[in-house]
């Protein structure tokens, strides 16, 4: 079998029937001419179009209720020249700003002579960091023991025994309460609630 065109030929191929006829075209139109001309599926000339569309390479507009599109080989043209032009401007700017970056570098050198004295006080800067970052992971390792930490584990220690507290009051006074109205036996309520001669009362 006959091998299909790859995506990128039927670009070409359907952009040289616009720059072959110098002509405005409808996508019904096309999808008759691009296998005609050019071998082009039909059923994929839309989606080839659009993509050239897309990149700029096929205008369209809406005239009426009708899309046309037209391309001409002075188009291709003006649009590469439109960004060989972009690249030397974003170019120039590229050489300015190194141009800028090496005054200030030349800069900073004058302003920071090399010097013993400079130089003793960068290897201490270094060794200092150096320090920080091992004191840093050592302490990273005694996380547990971290007086802020410890400080907080105290708080919510605090919080949870006045909670205990709180609900073991409010089963009391319920259990009081109830007792009084039923006239029942606190520990046969007890034994039906679950609760076991392990219940501690917390003071």
């Amino acid at each position: 079998a006959p091998r299909g065109l790859s995506a990128e030929e039927k670009r070409v191929k359907l952009l040289e029937i616009f720059h072959e006829t110098k002509d405005f075209f409808q996508l019904k139109e096309l999808e008759k001419l691009g296998p005609k001309m050019k071998g082009i599926v039909s059923q994929s000339v839309k989606e080839v179009l659009q993509g050239l569309v897309d990149d700029g390479l096929v205008q369209a507009d809406k005239i009426g209720s009708s899309n046309f599109f037209w391309s001409f080989p002075s188009q291709r043209g003006t649009m590469m020249q439109n960004r060989v032009n972009a690249v030397r401007d974003s170019q120039a700017s590229h050489k300015a700003q190194l141009a800028e970056l090496r005054v200030a570098i030349e800069a900073g050198k004058a302003a920071r002579p090399e010097s013993d004295e400079r130089t003793a006080q960068l290897a201490r800067l270094i060794a200092a960091r150096k320090e920080l970052s091992e004191l840093e992971t050592e302490l990273a390792q005694y996380g547990a023991c971290d007086p802020a930490k410890v400080e907080e584990k105290k708080r919510a220690v605090t919080l949870a025994k006045e909670a205990a507290m709180r609900w073991t009051d409010n089963y009391l006074l319920l259990l009081a309460h109830f007792t009084r109205q039923s006239c029942v036996d606190p520990a046969e309520i007890k034994r039906y609630l679950g609760v076991d001669d392990e219940y501690e009362d917390i003071c």
